[in-house]
């Protein structure tokens, strides 16, 4: 096994067990519901959004590692974000899951999220991926259920 694909491991299972904001925030203001049907994958995010910055943000729901390891990763990425920035992030790790070209600077302001690159070989396995950042997405511009599908 390659060492990048030791670290990816690491780091899911890691995320997975202990994830991290992983509760109902009880000061959240903005909230979204999201679902995969592919996978049985459902979480919530909880932003609190104070003078359009992300001051706080968690998650609760159930789904596979990846899902549960990318919505902890996602927490902590956003934490502290402008709404703007939050939403660059979005569609950098996007289009770095999906495959499509992104900004050559995008790659630094992914930093540890990088370790989802790979996520790009499994198809199936991209909106696992994906799917906090779309319900973050979503709670972002209020909107309350967002599906992979």
């Amino acid at each position: 096994m390659s060492e990048l694909s030791e670290l990816y491991q690491q780091v899911i299972l890691d995320h997975n067990k202990k994830p991290r904001n992983f509760r109902k925030l009880e000061t959240a203001n903005h909230s979204a519901e999201g679902y995969n049907p592919l996978c049985g994958d459902q979480l919530t995010v909880y932003l609190n959004l104070e003078d359009d910055a992300v001051k706080e943000v968690s998650f609760e729901g159930s789904g596979c590692a990846i899902s549960k390891a990318a919505a902890s990763m996602m927490t902590q990425a956003v934490k502290g974000k402008t709404k703007r920035d939050a939403e660059a992030l979005f569609s950098d790790f996007h289009r770095m899951v999906t495959g499509e070209d992104y900004e050559n600077n995008a790659s630094e302001r992914l930093g540890n999220l990088k370790i989802f690159e790979g996520v790009r070989e499994f198809p199936v396995r991209v909106k696992c991926a994906t799917l906090s950042w779309h319900t973050m997405h979503a709670a972002l511009n209020n909107q309350e259920l967002v599906s992979t599908e």
